[in-house]
């Protein structure tokens, strides 16, 4: 996992410092207790090059065998568009979100609504909405 300050904010766009927000999710040290939690989770997971960490909150029926995280493309802002379900009750939910992205200085945009499910009780991606 590259190296991320401790003490800068988090990459997920919350405000808190890495470490107190989605820093303990990538060491293991807790499970996202929401959809959204997640999706933000995952996003600071490519941002500091986590690949571990988004095959372990992949649903194994969807999960890749292996992930490579492109070194030239750094994850600069998340923005989260919409949510359904997903809460601390819920066994479902959807996030829509546009992530940005800079590749060879060029500027770039996910715009994707994702599927989350829980898996032995912990939030996982499933897959993507088709748009």
């Amino acid at each position: 996992m590259a190296k991320h300050a401790s003490r800068r904010s988090c990459p997920c766009g919350t405000g808190l410092p890495y470490d107190d927000c989605c820093g303990p999710l990538h060491r293991g040290d807790g499970a996202a207790p929401t959809a959204e939690a997640l999706m933000r989770s995952r996003f600071s997971a490519f941002a500091v090059g986590d690949p571990g960490y988004l095959l372990r909150s992949w649903h194994s029926r969807t999960r890749p065998s292996r992930l490579r995280l492109d070194p030239a493309q750094r994850w600069t802002r998340l923005e989260i568009v919409d949510r359904t379900r997903g809460g601390l009750l819920d066994s479902t939910g959807t996030v829509a979100f546009r992530a940005h992205y800079r590749d060879a200085g060029q500027p770039g945009i996910v715009d994707e609504h994702s599927r989350f499910v829980r898996e032995d009780g912990s939030w996982v991606y499933l897959d993507a909405l088709p748009r």
